[in-house]
């Protein structure tokens, strides 16, 4: 069985694993376009957001304070294994119904959180390791826009996102996506 979220997500998640993939030992200690992350902090974020929002998928309650060095033996496999569990996770429809315990946000809202993280991570992790940027699949670019045309304004408010950042009318939609959630399109290290 699937949902929307579980698909978008499918669609999604392989793009960040590649990338995740061919991010060397030595890299680890770059900066990233989250300017209070380095390549390993952002890792490790990410990796809590898959592990998390497996849980949250559940209705479980999860510590987002807990800050686990996930990046140890054999991490890159393990974050793929992740990714594919959490969009496991989110394909019961039962994950899209209600509100979550945890956030107080509905379940559906909650699985767009995983997928706008999964998706804009994915490219500022390939940004500052100097990977190319893969274009997001038009259904994931949208899904980024409805959800951050309900929620980039509490999102900034609650400093998940930066303040937007101006851009034109025509530029690339994966780049007006992430200026929205306050990233440079032209960032390098």
């Amino acid at each position: 069985m699937t949902t929307k979220t579980s698909e978008l997500l499918a669609v999604a998640a392989p793009r960040t694993v590649a990338v995740v993939q061919r991010i060397s030992d030595d890299q680890l200690d770059l900066p990233t376009p989250c300017s209070d992350y380095s390549v390993r902090d952002l890792l490790n974020h990410v990796f809590d957001v898959v592990v998390n929002f497996q849980a949250l998928a559940q209705r479980q309650e999860v510590d987002w304070s807990a800050k686990t060095d996930h990046l140890t033996e054999g991490w890159r496999d393990r974050f793929a294994a992740e990714t594919v569990r959490l969009v496991e996770a989110w394909s019961d429809p039962a994950a899209l119904e209600g509100v979550s315990p945890g956030m107080g946000l509905p379940q559906e809202t909650v699985g767009d959180m995983a997928l706008i993280d999964l998706a804009v991570h994915g490219w500022d992790l390939a940004r500052a390791t100097g990977q190319p940027v893969v274009e997001a699949d038009p259904a994931v670019l949208a899904a980024g826009h409805a959800f951050m045309d309900r929620m980039g304004d509490t999102g900034q408010r609650m400093g998940a996102f930066g303040e937007p950042v101006p851009t034109t009318s025509d530029v690339a939609d994966l780049d007006r996506l992430l200026a929205r959630t306050g990233r440079d399109p032209a960032w390098t290290p």
